[in-house]
């Protein structure tokens, strides 16, 4: 029976292993086995030299990186110690034991027979110090004072001592920059043949590897977190560069360390297959670290010979075969890291954006990599790669910007992980693979379609392999905007929706976030709103190192983003969250690109703030009127489920130099100075890096009005907001930290980065669920001006308390009447009634209308009952005397006397 169990935990274990498509990724078949082998091999060396004679992109290339180390070993010839003494080493105590007290560096002790590799000062890289210019430089450092650096933050930068753990991450990024160095001068040693370039290679290799072969794993004083993310030379595993650098350096100049010293051979593969195991024994597997890690491991793995080579048969088969098929604590097979983090229906990755198209990006870069090196393509294993790269136009704002929620920042889409979608087909004569992403390429590509067009390549020698010029193939043509993106887009596993409506100026999207997945922030149900050009109502970005207050209490947290707090206290864990909300209604359905009115989206989400145990709806709706015309609908309610509410306030943070907050007829409310919003009475401490606070209370609705100030000859942008007001209401103006998440101003007119990101803030008096936060959005030009004229709202004739009715009146003529409640009790006005969580009849000028019902069972209006037995969307329009139904549910419809039942089905020309 023992045997039997044991059997079936074995069977089980290789499952979990395997992963979701539960088949091994295949190792290549054939290795090579001289050197090199990671980029290039012998017998293609006169290929290559063929191209950098025939190219000038190639020729560009190696020109490049001879500019940048001739000087350096020039002066080797002369001077040999001159580089190699300023490596970053314990050159005089030859320490082999380096501790660290938590995320700071400590001490060394041990004594090795040769100078080891000093290890880094810091996991927080933020510092006040910079490593001075080589030529200032003391060589040879190694001083109980510490390290002899610039400080930053003097006039002169003058050169100083500082203690090591003050240093932040410049020591490991030093050394990696000077082994890098030596990597470019082993190729050109290979590839030229001059000595002296294997020369400076090969001291400053045999320097670094000896020294780090006699080196231990760091120990973390604390016995903490940071014992399980070390790496041989910093904090994180992920950081270790050097080896990707020093592997390749190897891998070039091994034949010459064959002719000259082959007795180092077997220090330097101890060496990588120490720090490998270093790498494997740590890290975090759940998200991008996982492949960060392998990265490493693989171009490590590839210089080392075949396992029967060594003693412990760890060789390069092993190596390689880890990361694809072998799941450990903290290193995962490849096969089970996208089972963790990619939802398999739609190619989402589990983390922000900004991590999510990184992620992306490495694998298919990866993938490519690896069928370069091996010749085997391994994209056949992983399936979901495809639709993550299709994927990624669905985070576009309609001015081309990604959305930025979490750890993240606004900039276009990167295109690398297409580009590579199509070498990888181009290589494997995929010419349906390529033909998508040829297509996908040209349109989210500037100057793609150009002929001849090719994209100056980096001096780096991967450049002559990996990252040659693409080149696209003229047969295939540009993809549509409608093939990639779609009205709604809904991502479970990082509980994110999106509504857009057209693209460029006149576009409109909402994007709404939880906290579901890594490097989340702690922001409730959040907000970023687009509106004439710009993400107007865009997110903070991180602001600041992850190890810093101000990220920690003010930009990873709710007052940071346009969200509702609660009490003052709302939080929860930032970074990896497990915070989502659940969507509880949406038109259209995600993802669905036809059958379906286009001028109204909605979405309807719940949220459990845990910190104070509070529920929290928030419904958004995009009401298009026009080419350049719309408006957005936010309806935010929230209450403690065990009572004792005290306020809850309700953020929005909008672009602009300025922000005036008036009353509903345009005056300016007379706000005074306060000081209620703040850390003392128990608040988050984010509330005391907000300033010039003011408030009033008022029970009468009120709007802000942002306005982007643009230059003379460029119209100015604006974002109106209006809201509802109520009994126990509290009006703030509040100057916020700058919003950090915009790299460059990309068309702004101010330094956004560094000007206070202006912030409306309602506070509700007791819980703000019969008294939600209900608000109109509309963005608008100096030269368009406002299309609302007026906004009022009304109250269900039956006294239903959890209802809210908005009457909308536009300069066209047109007017909407906007119906939502919490309740689904059947709500009546002006005999306009329905049960609807939200529900709109707009009425045309011109006669044409539209009763819109989200997930509702009953509406009348305009002379039509409409009813159905379960709850769903319901679409009835009439244009010109033609009607139009889309219904979610079978409905019975009335009018005129007249009953008639349709069948569930998409939008289509209905008689009745």
């Amino acid at each position: 029976m023992n045997k039997y169990i044991l059997i079936l935990w074995i069977l089980i274990f290789n499952g979990l292993a395997i992963g979701q498509n539960n088949e091994m990724i295949p190792l290549p078949k054939k290795l090579e086995q001289d050197y090199p082998r990671i980029y290039i091999t012998q017998s293609e060396k006169k290929a290559l030299q063929k191209t950098i004679k025939k190219e000038n992109w190639a020729q560009e290339v190696l020109s490049g990186i001879h500019n940048r180390i001739d000087e350096h070993v020039a002066r080797h010839v002369t001077d040999p110690d001159w580089m190699v003494s300023r490596l970053m080493m314990y050159w005089k105590t030859k320490a082999t034991n380096v501790y660290v007290n938590g995320i700071n560096y400590s001490h060394a002790d041990g004594e090795a027979p040769v100078p080891t590799v000093r290890f880094t000062g810091s996991r927080d890289y933020t510092t006040n110090y910079a490593m001075p210019d080589l030529e200032d430089i003391l060589p040879f450092m190694d001083d109980e004072r510490g390290l002899y650096l610039r400080n930053k933050t003097k006039e002169g930068k003058p050169l100083e001592w500082v203690d090591q753990s003050k240093t932040g991450g410049i020591i490991h990024r030093h050394n990696q920059k000077l082994i890098a160095l030596g990597r470019d001068a082993a190729f050109l040693y290979w590839l030229e043949n001059e000595e002296s370039y294997a020369k400076f290679a090969f001291d400053l290799f045999d320097t670094y590897m000896t020294g780090m072969y006699y080196r231990n794993e760091p120990i973390d004083l604390m016995h903490g977190h940071i014992q399980t993310l070390v790496g041989m030379e910093c904090f994180q595993v992920i950081h270790e560069q050097t080896l990707i650098s020093a592997s390749e350096l190897y891998d070039f100049l091994h034949q010459y360390i064959e002719d000259i010293h082959p007795e180092k051979i077997k220090i330097y593969d101890a060496t990588i297959k120490k720090w490998n195991d270093q790498i494997i024994k740590n890290g975090v597997p759940q998200n991008n670290w996982n492949l960060h890690q392998a990265k490493i491991i693989l171009k490590a793995a590839m210089v080392l010979q075949s396992d029967e080579n060594y003693e412990d048969k760890k060789g390069r088969e092993y190596y390689i075969n880890y990361i694809l098929n072998v799941t450990s604590p903290r290193q995962w097979s490849l096969t089970k890291l996208m089972d963790y983090g990619y939802d398999f229906d739609n190619g989402v990755w589990a983390e922000c954006p900004g991590y999510s198209f990184g992620v992306t990006n490495d694998l298919l870069h990866f993938i490519n990599d690896f069928d370069n090196t091996f010749d085997h393509n391994i994209l056949p294993y992983m399936p979901v790669m495809e639709k993550a790269v299709k994927v990624l136009p669905q985070y576009l704002f309609p001015n081309g910007q990604t959305v930025a929620f979490g750890d993240s920042n606004y900039g276009g889409l990167r295109t690398d992980a297409i580009s590579d979608m199509i070498r990888i087909a181009q290589k494997n004569d995929n010419d349906g693979l390529e033909k998508q992403f040829t297509e996908m390429y040209r349109l989210f590509t500037e100057g793609a379609n150009q002929p001849n067009r090719k994209r100056k390549p980096r001096t780096n020698i991967s450049s002559f392999f990996a990252s040659k010029p693409l080149e696209l193939n003229s047969k295939f043509g540009t993809g549509d905007m409608d093939d990639y993106i779609t009205q709604t887009f809904y991502a479970p596993n990082i509980s994110w929706h999106v509504q857009r409506m057209g693209q460029g100026k006149n576009g409109m999207m909402v994007s709404l976030n939880g906290s579901l997945g890594n490097h989340m922030h702690a922001n409730g149900i959040n907000l970023e709103l687009y509106g004439k050009g710009f993400v107007q109502g865009a997110d903070p970005g991180k602001g600041a190192g992850y190890l810093q207050p101000l990220y920690l209490e003010y930009y990873s947290q709710f007052p940071a983003h346009n969200t509702v707090m609660v009490d003052g206290a709302s939080s929860y864990t930032e970074m990896l969250s497990y915070h989502a909300f659940d969507l509880m209604g949406e038109y259209p359905k995600s993802e669905q690109r036809d059958g379906y009115y286009s001028g109204i989206t909605y979405s309807d989400v719940y949220f459990l703030e845990p910190e104070t145990r509070s529920d929290q709806t928030r419904l958004v709706s995009i009401v298009k009127t026009g080419e350049e015309t719309g408006y957005y609908i936010d309806v935010f309610r929230s209450k403690k489920q065990r009572k004792g509410d005290k306020f809850h306030d309700y953020y929005y943070h909008n672009l602009g130099q300025s922000m005036k907050v008036m009353d509903a007829s345009g005056n300016l409310l007379n706000l005074k100075p306060s000081e209620e919003m703040g850390f003392a009475g128990g608040h988050l401490y984010a509330l005391d890096y907000m300033w010039d606070k003011k408030s009033i209370r008022t029970t009468e609705d009120y709007q802000a009005e942002w306005n982007i100030d643009r230059p003379i000859g460029e119209e100015d942008v604006f974002m109106n907001l209006w809201m509802k007001g109520t009994e126990g209401r509290e009006v703030f103006s509040i100057k916020s930290p700058p919003n950090k998440a915009f790299k460059g101003n990309h068309g702004l007119p101010y330094e956004v980065d560094k000007q206070p990101y202006l912030t409306l803030t309602a506070r509700q008096h007791g819980p703000a669920w019969e008294n939600p936060f209900v608000s109109v959005y509309e963005p608008f030009t100096s030269s368009g001006g406002k299309s609302i004229e007026s906004i009022s709202s009304f109250e269900d004739e039956n006294g239903n308390k959890e209802f809210v009715g908005l009457n909308i009146t536009h300069r066209s003529g047109r007017t909407d009447m906007v119906f939502s409640s919490a309740n689904h009790q059947i709500v009546n006005y002006k005999n306009n009634i329905t049960d609807a969580n939200y529900a709109i009849i707009a009425n045309e000028d011109n006669g044409d209308w539209v009763i819109f019902v989200g997930k509702g069972k009953a509406m009348s209006a305009k002379g039509y009952a409409i009813s159905a037995n379960d709850y769903g969307n319901m679409v009835l329009k009439e244009t010109n005397g033609q009607l139009m139904l889309d219904n979610e549910e079978p409905v019975e419809i009335i009018y005129n006397g007249k009953k008639q039942n349709f069948e569930a089905g998409d939008f289509r020309e209905i008689k009745l």
